[in-house]
């Protein structure tokens, strides 16, 4: 089965510490985080989209407000350890939660260009 896929992106800054890692991560540091948000879908609509790039857009600009220069250990909902990993499943969840009309299948989280985690729907 073909699927049409699109993605957006998007950026905040944050700091955060993993009290259940033993090295340098340990210690509090800030990341330039980037956020990709992708859909995905088998049809399109009467205008050949399958997705405004704009209501994505504006879904996880409202999500990244509430991370954006923010301690992210102070953020309950990471439970003391605010891994990449956490962070792309609680922008995920809040995402689809706040949207349900859009076809959300993934979000990538970047700690750095090369640090990368996925939340998907696979």
């Amino acid at each position: 089965m073909f699927m049409y896929h699109t993605r957006i992106e998007s950026a905040f800054s944050a700091a955060h510490h993993l009290t259940h890692y033993n090295g340098k991560c340990e210690r509090q540091h800030g990341h330039n985080y980037k956020v990709y948000l992708w859909a995905r879908g088998g049809k399109l609509d009467e205008g050949g989209m399958l997705v405004d790039f704009g209501k994505m857009k504006t879904a996880l600009k409202e999500v990244l407000a509430i991370l954006d220069h923010q301690d992210l250990n102070e953020l309950g909902f990471f439970s003391a350890d605010p891994s990449a990993e956490r962070i792309a499943e609680f922008i995920f969840n809040r995402v689809r939660e706040n949207n349900p009309e859009l076809p959300i299948c993934a979000v990538d989280v970047f700690e750095t260009d090369t640090s990368m985690a996925r939340f998907s729907l696979d």
